[in-house]
């Protein structure tokens, strides 16, 4: 039995026979492929010449009950900025009515019981469905580190003859069965860029190369009883192995470039993915979820109305705020909202503090908007802009100018950024949780030993950007040529300006010969040895900070991999340098 035939069997079994017109309609098939899947199903034994089911259809139909469904709900969703800090997505009304309860109700209707639903991100605001629907809430421990992989291997045994479906799903009309022949997958009939599926005349999702566009793919599937065991087992593999963290859970069904369930097709008009805010105000303008103080800020500092407020796309997720990406009268900002914890970390009035005091100076773009008390901040978008390449001789010396030239400005403010005291104060924001690293007191313990040979040294204190990365070093195209910016002034305050070039470096994830050299590019020419075995002081210190800051964020559930590793190794191995600079004669 082919899938054709499996489908019009599954459409007579509930539906019944009327005529073969009708039967099209209700497959989605042509007439001349329900007649022959008929005459097959006939010679199959499946259906009589009355066209109704036998016996050994009826067994078949039977061993294929749809036994459970399970929701994946655990997700951040990033994508629905500015909303996704307020309410989990699977929350969000259409029409008055939670994405999540529609899709429980539908799974309902089909006779399904046992729905599990993975959570994760405000699990708490779940709770409420265990006693309305009877459905269970399984948490996701990793649902901040890992993708929806992790979701669905805390629940992998359970499945078989399952749904397995994503909680952002609005369907117009009900995608689910009491009973399924074949495993599948979702895609719609809507071709989708960011797609990594087309269909073929085979029905199979084959690869598609990155941003040439297939069919979008709804995320909805199905999983056999007999194709489950292999499936569960490529679900823990893959879930074991830190290679596949930003997996999302498809990538077990590829293989070879092809997926290994067949596509079930559906209009884009029945099968909605609510995924970003844009895409929740097209299917239901007037929902209760629309409304979101960050659109109302927008609307007040550039004088427009919110649904003027358009094409809002989430930017990548920086390590300190989240930003997105928006227009207003076809002029695109970038709006930045604090991260968190961020509120603990820097005070908005001394950043505001800093933008009035670089002003005019060539070194940033004014903000269109900040709120110096919670850190809102509107900026005009940079078409085409790049970072620094830290591996390119031609950018540094460009970042080094600028560095040095603001460095030049000698500009002042009320406010010290304190290296040694923050590294004490971000240890302090653990709560009483030991460090990860079993030598950190004793690391701690020399680097604040540091600071004394760091105070004997000559300095004219000044403001410092003190995150002076290539990150937040911009190139962009402009009708003078090319410029150059520095952004993302947030840790700015009074310190040695040689502060920067230690982050600078530390970010760069530089070796020594490379500080050096980069050393090399500021001063033209090579330093003398106190001012190098200072700099080396500094990136010990800012190694200690930043690992202790990575500590911090860690309390939050947000993770950074390689950095904070990275950073606290700089803590160690440059107060080794520091301390063999200092001797030489």
């Amino acid at each position: 039995m082919n899938y054709q035939e499996a489908d019009v069997l599954r459409t007579i079994y509930h539906e019944s026979y009327k005529n073969q017109r009708i039967l099209s309609e209700l497959s989605g098939y042509s007439l001349g492929v329900v007649n022959r899947s008929i005459k097959a199903l006939i010679s199959q034994g499946y259906l009589n010449k009355e066209i109704c089911l036998t016996s050994k259809a009826l067994e078949l139909m039977k061993e294929n009950i749809t036994k459970n469904a399970i929701i994946l709900a655990a997700g951040y969703g990033m994508r629905m900025v500015p909303i996704n800090s307020m309410m989990p997505k699977g929350l969000l009304e259409v029409h008055g009515e939670p994405l999540i309860e529609r899709l429980i109700k539908q799974i309902r209707q089909v006779g399904i019981e046992d729905i599990m639903i993975v959570v994760g991100f405000m699990k708490e605001r779940y709770d409420y469905l265990i006693d309305k629907y009877k459905v269970q809430l399984i948490v996701n421990m990793e649902y901040a580190k890992k993708n929806n992989l992790a979701s669905l291997a805390v629940v992998a045994d359970h499945i078989a003859n399952t749904y397995i479906i994503p909680c952002d799903i609005w369907a117009k009309k009900n995608p689910f069965s009491k009973n399924e022949m074949y495993s599948w997958y979702m895609v719609s009939d809507s071709m989708d860029v960011d797609s990594e599926v087309r269909i073929n005349r085979k029905m199979e999702l084959v690869s598609v190369p990155q941003n040439s566009g297939g069919n979008t793919m709804v995320g909805i599937s199905y999983i056999t009883q007999k194709d489950a065991s292999v499936i569960r087992e490529k679900i823990m593999e893959f879930a074991d192995d830190p290679r596949h963290d930003d997996d999302f859970w498809e990538a077990v069904l590829f293989k070879d470039g092809k997926m290994s369930l067949l596509a079930r097709i559906v209009s884009a008009s029945d099968m909605i993915e609510v995924n970003t805010y844009e895409q929740l105000r097209e299917l239901d303008g007037e929902s209760n979820h629309l409304k979101a103080e960050v659109l109302d800020v927008i609307a007040t500092a550039l004088s427009c109305r919110t649904k003027e407020i358009v094409d809002i796309k989430v930017l990548k997720k920086g390590m300190t705020n989240r930003s997105f990406l928006f227009s207003v009268d076809d002029r695109k900002y970038i709006m930045r909202i604090p991260g968190e914890g961020t509120e603990l970390l820097i005070n908005r009035a001394q950043e505001a503090e800093v933008f009035r005091t670089i002003s005019g100076y060539d070194l940033c773009d004014d903000p269109v908007f900040i709120d110096p008390d919670n850190g809102y901040k509107i900026t005009r978008f940079l078409e085409g802009a790049r970072v620094c390449d830290p591996q390119n001789d031609d950018d540094i010396t460009q970042c080094m100018d600028k560095l040095r030239y603001f460095h030049s400005l000698e500009l002042k403010v009320d406010h010290l950024f304190d290296i040694f005291a923050q590294i004490v104060f971000y240890e302090k924001l653990w709560n009483g949780i030991r460090s990860a690293y079993r030598d950190y007191e004793k690391t701690k313990e020399n680097v604040l030993s540091l600071k004394a040979f760091i105070d004997t040294q000559p300095k004219s204190l000044c403001l410092t950007h003190i995150d002076a990365v290539p990150d937040n070093f911009l190139f962009y195209q402009t009708e003078n040529g090319i410029q150059l910016q520095l952004t993302d002034w947030e840790y700015a305050g009074m310190q040695d300006p040689h502060v920067d070039l230690a982050m600078f470096a530390i970010y760069s994830y530089y070796d020594k010969k490379q500080v050096d050299r980069l050393l090399n590019i500021y001063f033209g020419t090579e330093p003398g040895r106190d001012i190098k075995a200072k700099i080396y002081c500094y990136i010990a210190a800012c190694g200690l900070l930043w690992s202790n800051w990575t500590e911090y964020k860690s309390t939050l559930g947000i993770e950074f991999g390689e950095y904070g590793l990275r950073q606290y190794r700089y803590a160690k191995e440059y107060y080794c340098y520091a301390k063999e600079e200092m001797i030489k004669e």
